[in-house]
């Protein structure tokens, strides 16, 4: 690997050498993930190394920068080794321990959205909160919304938490470690105008031929969806009678092509089936699930 125009020891030099050998592991934007990595290393904005390609890098940064570069050649995802992502407004820490909150994801938040108003008191719900990005997402709309969300994996909750109050959040989410919705007590305390989930969904034998950046380093246990994918999405809608509010909605995450079986499920939990929002693919991505009304007192 050569060719490279700024002396060594320079940001250009950095790059140049970078963005080849991120080509050379089949990086699909070897650049751009080049300048991110540097721009963390020195902690500056990705724009200040476009100024002067010849500045020169600090021994401490440059050691930096060669650490998280062989992190990703052996593809670890960007999010992990930045230690950061994006998700809808928010930014959000990540961790091995979650999954990285994912742009297709969005289409969650914007069903539920559509689908809940905003109103003083509303309840939300969120299974497998990961990062807690549909939480916080959904919190950052609905002023009037306070939210609960569940992650199996302790670690997982904790990083929510913190990502609530990052984002200025804290006061309206809590968390908590438990298993989907078992944590929670049954009865009208424990309902909910609005649950969100964006469970494991990947059928456990196409698990090892995903991309490396995802078999490789996202959690299993977020991924892995049984045999037909379906395992969580099968506990999910048989507790959802309980923990829905009569009206109340839940939107769940699918996988590609999962729209009619999970509908099925709920439907066989006597739920009702508003509709389905695609991503930004044109794949329909959330499922729209509502709870039948209470039925009127009757006057004698």
């Amino acid at each position: 690997m050569s060719d490279c125009p700024d002396p060594a020891g320079t940001v250009g030099f950095f790059l140049c050498r970078a963005g080849q050998h991120l080509r050379a592991a089949a990086i699909e934007t070897p650049r751009l993930e080049a300048r991110m990595l540097l721009a963390e290393a020195l902690a500056v904005p990705v724009e200040n190394l476009l100024r002067d390609s010849r500045a020169p890098v600090p021994e401490a940064a440059a050691a930096r920068f060669g650490e998280m570069l062989r992190r990703r050649l052996a593809h670890e995802p960007m999010a992990y080794i930045l230690g950061h992502a994006g998700f809808w407004t928010l930014q959000l820490e990540v961790s091995p321990a979650t999954l990285i909150p994912r742009a297709d994801s969005e289409a969650i938040v914007e069903a539920a959205l559509e689908a809940v108003p905003d109103r003083p008191g509303l309840r939300v719900l969120d299974l497998g909160t990961g990062t807690g990005c549909l939480l916080l997402a959904v919190l950052a709309e609905r002023a009037g919304a306070f939210g609960l969300g569940l992650d199996l994996n302790p670690e997982a909750a904790a990083l929510a938490a913190r990502n609530a109050a990052a984002n200025g959040l804290a006061d309206r989410a809590a968390f908590l470690a438990g298993d989907w919705a078992a944590a929670l007590a049954a009865g009208p305390a424990g309902r909910f105008d609005l649950v969100l989930s964006n469970p494991p969904y990947i059928e456990s034998a196409v698990i090892p031929g995903l991309m490396p950046e995802v078999a490789g380093h996202e959690p299993g246990r977020a991924l892995d969806g049984g045999a037909d994918g379906l395992d969580a999405y099968r506990v999910i809608t048989a507790s959802l009678p309980r923990l829905l509010a009569p009206g109340g909605v839940a939107v769940l995450e699918l996988g590609e092509g999962q729209g009619p079986a999970v509908a099925a499920l709920a439907a066989a939990a006597g739920l009702a089936i508003r509709g389905t929002r695609d991503d930004l693919s044109g794949i329909a991505r959330a499922l729209v699930i509502t709870a039948p009304l209470a039925p009127e007192t009757g006057h004698g």
